[in-house]
This record gives C-alpha cells, sequence and structure tokens, in this order.
C-alpha cells in the first residue's frame, strides 16, 4: 500500500478538503525535480546494415559451372574443420575415398625453355643461376623403357613433359617423336598425358589421333597475379589452350601452384577460373612450391598443409566430378599431413622420386604410405572413373590396342 502521511489520513476520515494541504506537496516535488541535473534523452544508434554472406553449405555437391567468385571465397574461408567434413562428404558422393591413381611424370625434354617462369628450373633466363643445361629430346625406346617401368611398378598414367613454349618452336621430326611416345605408351593400357606449352588446334587434334589421354596445361595462379609469374605470354594464352584441346576431344588436366606469394584471394581466383570453364578439368593438379635455388622464387616459405588442405577441399567442393591430384611438394609433408589431404578430397598423386627437375617422394614411402592408410592403387581407364573427362580418359574412344576407333 502506498504511504500517505498521518495527517492527510485525519483529514480524509475527517471529510474534510484536502486541497491546501496537497498543493503545498505538489510545490515540494516540483522543487526535488527542478534540483536534480539534467540528463538529455540519448538516442539508439542506428544499425548499420550487414551485407548478406552467402550460404557456403547452399547446393554443395551439384555440378555447376556458374560459381562466383563470392561464393567460392566464402567455401575457401570456411572454419577449417567444418570445411574438410563437408569436402570429404561430397568426395564420397562422387569417389571411392579409398582409391588413388599413381602417376609417373618423365621430363622427355629439360632445360633451355624460352618462357620466363618464375618458379622453374628449366627456364633459359636463370639458367646460370640453377645451373640447368638444356638436353636433346629423348629418344622413343628410351622414354618407352621408362613407361614399362613405372607400369611395373604400379603407376597407370605416364606423363611427359617438355620444356617447350610449344610444339610450334621444334621441327616435324621431333613432334613426331612425341606423336610416336603417345601412341607406343598407350598400347601399353596406360593412361597418356603430355604437358608441352601452348597447342594449336591442329597439334591438339593430332595427339588425340595419337591416342592422348589427357593434356595438362596450369593455369598456375589467379588472372590478377599472373603476370608477377611470367612475363612471357598472357593469361588468354593458357585458356585459348585448353580450349584447342576440349576442341579435339582430349580430357584437360588443368590446376597451380600455391606458395608463389600470392595471397588467399588469388587462390579463389585461380579455383575460380578452374571451375567456370565450359567443362570442369578432368583433372586438377595442386601444386605446393618447390622453391629451386637460382629461380627468382628462391628462399620462399613452404606452404603448410592446412592451408594445400583448404585449397584442395575447395577445388574438391567446387568441381565435385574432378580428379584432384595431390602435386610437387609432397616432400614437405608428413603421411598425416596427406592423409588430410585425401580426406580433403586429394585422389591422385605422383609418384616416383622426380617430377621433371624436382625430387619427389620415393615409391617405396608412397607403398607404404597406401598400407598405412588403406589405400588402393586406382586402375588405368577406371569404369566410370572419370565423370569429369571424356572419351580420351575413360577408353571408350580406344580399342585395347590403342588404335582409336575415331579414326
Amino acid at each position: 500500500m502506498a504511504f500517505v502521511p498521518r495527517m492527510i489520513r485525519r483529514k480524509l476520515t475527517s471529510g474534510q478538503n484536502l486541497m491546501p494541504f496537497l498543493f503545498p506537496l505538489q510545490q515540494q516535488a516540483a522543487i526535488h525535480c527542478s534540483s536534480m541535473p539534467h540528463q538529455a534523452a540519448v538516442p539508439e544508434p542506428i544499425a548499420e546494415p550487414v551485407a548478406e554472406q552467402p550460404d557456403w553449405k547452399a547446393g554443395l555437391g551439384v555440378v555447376r559451372n556458374n560459381w562466383t567468385r563470392e561464393e567460392i571465397s566464402a567455401i575457401h574461408d570456411a572454419p577449417f574443420l567444418e570445411l574438410i567434413f563437408q569436402a570429404a562428404a561430397v568426395h564420397r558422393k562422387f569417389n571411392d575415398p579409398s582409391m588413388v591413381q599413381r602417376c609417373t611424370l618423365l621430363s622427355i625434354k629439360t632445360g633451355g625453355c624460352p618462357e620466363t617462369c618464375t618458379y622453374c628450373s628449366q627456364s633459359s633466363s636463370w639458367s646460370k643461376s640453377t645451373g640447368m643445361k638444356a638436353e636433346k629430346l629423348m629418344d622413343l625406346e628410351e622414354v618407352y623403357q621408362a613407361a614399362l617401368r613405372a607400369k611395373e611398378s604400379g603407376s597407370t598414367r605416364f606423363c611427359m613433359g617438355a620444356a617447350w613454349r610449344g610444339p610450334t618452336q621444334v621441327g616435324q621430326r621431333q613432334w613426331q617423336r612425341v606423336l610416336d611416345m603417345v601412341s607406343r605408351i598407350r598400347k601399353l593400357d596406360m593412361e597418356v598425358c603430355t604437358t608441352l606449352g601452348m597447342l594449336t588446334p591442329t597439334q591438339a587434334l593430332e595427339l588425340r589421333a595419337a591416342g592422348l589421354s589427357a593434356y595438362n596445361h596450369n593455369l598456375d595462379t589467379s588472372p590478377e597475379y599472373y603476370s608477377k609469374i611470367t612475363s612471357s605470354r598472357k593469361y588468354e594464352d593458357r585458356l585459348n589452350t585448353l580450349a584447342n584441346v576440349r576442341a579435339a576431344g582430349v580430357s584437360v588436366c588443368a590446376g597451380g601452384i600455391i606458395g608463389l606469394g600470392e595471397g588467399e584471394k588469388d587462390r579463389v581466383g585461380l579455383i575460380h577460373q578452374l571451375a567456370t570453364l565450359p567443362e570442369h578439368p578432368e583433372s586438377v593438379p595442386i601444386n605446393a612450391l618447390v622453391a629451386v635455388a637460382g629461380t627468382p622464387l628462391e628462399g620462399r616459405d613452404p606452404v603448410s598443409a592446412l592451408e594445400l588442405a583448404r585449397v584442395i577441399a575447395t577445388s574438391r567442393l567446387t568441381m565435385p566430378r574432378s580428379v584432384v591430384r595431390l602435386s610437387a611438394g609432397r616432400l614437405n609433408f608428413s603421411v598425416a599431413d596427406q592423409a588430410l589431404c585425401f580426406m580433403a578430397g586429394a585422389n591422385s598423386i605422383f609418384d616416383g622420386d622426380k617430377l621433371l627437375t624436382t625430387p619427389n617422394n620415393e615409391r617405396s614411402e608412397d607403398l607404404a604410405m597406401f598400407e598405412a592408410l588403406g589405400l588402393k592403387s586406382r586402375p588405368a581407364f577406371h569404369s566410370g572413373g572419370y565423370p569429369a573427362g571424356g572419351p580420351s580418359t575413360d577408353g571408350s574412344e580406344f580399342k585395347s590396342t590403342g588404335e582409336c576407333m575415331s579414326q
């Protein structure tokens, strides 16, 4: 009950007029209120509009070519453990997670390259500081014997690289020798891949007729960062060669390198380029820079396993059907590091003790890793195993003898 002064209570009981008594009380209350310090009303702060963030989990596992950079950036920047979990789930939707392809890469023509790729020891621009000497194109029989050894060791794809700007810089006899290499190795029932620089439409068709399974032509990095990696060609040159390869009916192998000094936005930009091609690459090699002494990028700090796994997971989620290849730089990573990359969606490696001119893991080490992780080698032309590739990689275009059925 509210407090009422005793004098007023008496007046209430006697029925007297209360106004003379209440008026002084009202005056006292007014005086008391006026003596209190005045506080101006503080307006409520206006909330800044919050930009709506894309839901990076929406639509995962759907094959599409209309990714935006914002969407890919949201995937790449997602909390790490959740990113790996989602990538592993999508990987299992499209692939057998225990099956990993083993590939062998041989340099059939080493050194003397006219290109200016700052990461590459084969460029003639820094041959004095790297000590790399230009060598002749290997003989057909020598390359064939190397392919035989690779097959006996368990490799199912044989890749050949030449330090050329493109086949156009060499004579017809050398070019024909390369075509013969492709044809002969294809008859071993091995997948055959080459990386020979920029191709014309005619050269791409000649490789297809010879039995080529896939053509590697990496984009390296984002379009914005590309000029910091080489000055001897344009990004469009790379895209034009990929278009020529696709038009010839040969599966595209295209990826990039991390650790070049690029930022995370450049890694997103690289994946965006690959994931928005007219067709996703059949295989996407993700390389960790091997900083070779004497090249402009010598001394670069190696990327971490977490960085590598993040790029692999983003590639897997945006290109669900592609083979994601854990490529150069594996020597810097432990078995546990590589297991994380396989969990993130990698399902191919290069084995053998050398990748072109840089060292690689020993085959015995890889066999021990496969045993420890419960992995099995993926066979050549695995049935249903190349959903992102064309007939050149699923084997349907060729007879068992390696002869192109379209001829």
